[in-house]
């Protein structure tokens, strides 16, 4: 009994010294064994991308009218409808002219009465002349002949003016459009009294073709701005909208003389064509400014990670394990980050999938491994 007691405790030192004896796998050994992990993986390419400053811009009416009445009275017409686009010269509205026909009128036959009588002054003057050589008037007489005929030419002078102001006045009566725009809303209908440059306009006239976007950039980027606008000019992007709007092109059109001492920014204006009224008064675009264009190695920006050491991305290699390496990237666009240096052109990098992911780990394509699933299953059935 006691000889098999001491072999059954034997054995379990046995078995602790056998399983002592057998190496454990390394960590090398452990991600080589353990299956491929599914990720997206992208390619460094070498391409011209844009050098911009990206901003959000507000965008303006190239010029903003405020129609008001020049001469008072009752409104009788209005010849337009409310946001209806509009030319330059085309009739607006039309103000009751009577009051101004019966004052033209008036100064009209004012001036007539005065020609009559300046006439009939001037032939007394001839006949004064005459008299006042051969002396049968005395030079007084002649002379305060002369001043009437003065006068009255004077009093014609005037009452042209007259006549002049008072056409001007019925004029005033049809209100024409000062440009060519959109109009707002109608604050004054057909029937209403309207004064004469009253606070409040009639209508509110908008020129949106072409059209401003103004947006702000940092004071530090005006040395880079003035400097490449001295090669030539300036391409602007601005996108008001989502869903599948392009972006509409324009050029810088206006470099404010100051900046802004409250924020340390310059107020820049860019002009749109705004062809197909993409781009509305009061709406908020992104504003992208253009300066040069230039040759330069990008990877998709989601493969670029942020670790403690700064960013990295995971680069697969020729084995499909992957390592870490850090990169610098000095910009993003539309997409794509600008790297500067730790990439070359045509490396393969991680976009998807970066959380599973250590060196030395294998990877597999996300598209090859369903389609190796879908087709081993078929298999099975």
């Amino acid at each position: 009994m006691k000889r098999s007691i001491l072999v059954l405790m034997s054995i379990p030192f046995l078995l602790a010294g056998c399983s002592k004896g057998k190496a454990e796998p390394t960590a090398a050994q452990q991600k080589a064994a353990a299956p491929p992990v599914p990720v997206t993986t992208g390619t460094v390419v070498k391409k011209t991308v844009p050098v911009q400053i990206e901003a959000v811009g507000k965008v303006e009416p190239l010029s903003t009218v405020e129609v008001l009445a020049r001469v008072g009275g009752q409104l009788t017409g209005v010849h337009f409808t409310e946001g209806q686009e509009v030319r330059k010269g085309q009739l607006l509205f039309t103000i009751d002219p009577r009051p101004y026909q019966a004052s033209l009128a008036q100064a009209q036959a004012a001036l007539a009465r005065d020609k009559a009588q300046a006439a009939n002054s001037a032939a007394d003057l001839r006949r004064y002349g005459d008299l006042v050589q051969k002396e049968y008037v005395t030079r007084e007489q002649y002379d305060q002949i002369a001043a009437n005929s003065a006068s009255l030419n004077a009093t014609v002078q005037a009452d042209q003016a007259n006549v002049d102001a008072a056409r001007l006045q019925l004029g005033y009566c049809q209100i024409h459009a000062p440009l060519s725009g959109r109009t707002g809303s109608l604050l004054v209908h057909a029937g209403n009294l309207v004064k004469a440059n009253d606070t409040q306009p009639m209508v509110v006239i908008n020129q949106i073709q072409p059209i401003y976007v103004t947006f702000a950039v940092p004071q530090g980027n005006l040395p880079e701005i003035s400097r490449y606008r001295a090669e030539g000019r300036l391409n602007v992007e601005a996108l008001a909208g989502e869903g599948g709007v392009a972006a509409q092109q324009g050029d810088l059109a206006f470099v404010d003389n100051q900046i802004d001492p409250n924020t340390g920014t310059i107020l820049l204006k860019a002009s749109f064509p705004n062809a197909g009224r993409s781009l509305w008064p009061g709406q908020f675009a992104k504003v992208r400014l253009v300066l040069s264009r230039q040759e330069a190695v990008v990877v998709p920006a989601q493969a670029v990670q942020t670790g403690q050491q700064g960013q990295y991305v995971f680069v697969v290699l020729g084995d499909q394990t992957v390592e870490s390496r850090p990169v610098q990237v000095a910009r993003t666009v539309e997409g794509d980050a600008v790297v500067t240096s730790g990439l070359a052109p045509g490396e393969k990098v991680v976009t998807d999938g970066q959380l599973r992911l250590a060196p030395g780990v294998k990877v597999v394509d996300k598209e090859k491994a369903r389609d190796g699933q879908a087709a081993a299953e078929e298999a099975k059935s």
